[in-house]
């Protein structure tokens, strides 16, 4: 005799995607963007989690601006509300990769943005581009409640 199957909540993965200009501008659109996905799919503006993925999504959209830009070239913002987290992809064309995160001296002007993203994602990493040129920066926040807000953003698509 088996055990009656304890009913779990349905897999949902929503994505978003947008290639934006390697520009100042472009980093303010994913930023605003990213907000925007966010509150689409169920997570208000002033969570914690919406806050600290508009840091993140700030952080990389101005380091794939700043330093991985190739003239001509766009970068990548992709949001994905994946079991438990919102995960969140830039992706530039330069292929150097990230210098190793280090706390900067207490009178430098930069060198800050990356240990943002290690403070406020629960996981983090970097990643070869596929197809070639380019890096990925992958981040995860943790989403509190996750099967409501997946079950609410499948209701509304």
């Amino acid at each position: 005799m088996t055990a009656p199957a304890t009913p779990q909540p349905p897999v949902t993965v929503r994505v978003f995607t947008q290639r934006l200009s390697a520009t100042p501008r472009g980093a303010r659109l994913a930023r605003h963007l990213a907000l925007n996905q966010l509150r689409e799919w169920g997570l208000p503006y002033d969570a914690p989690a919406s806050e600290a993925v508009s840091v993140i999504v700030a952080e990389l959209a101005a380091n794939a601006v700043t330093h991985g830009r190739v003239p001509g070239r766009d970068f990548e913002l992709r949001l994905s509300l994946v079991t438990g987290s919102v995960r969140v992809e830039v992706t530039d064309t330069r292929g150097e990769p990230l210098p190793a995160v280090r706390p900067p001296g207490p009178l430098d002007d930069g060198g800050r943005g990356l240990l943002l993203v290690d403070a406020l994602a629960d996981r983090w990493e970097v990643l070869d581009r596929e197809p070639p040129p380019g890096k990925t920066v992958r981040a995860e926040v943790d989403v509190p409640r996750w099967s409501a807000l997946a079950r609410k953003a499948g209701a509304d698509s």
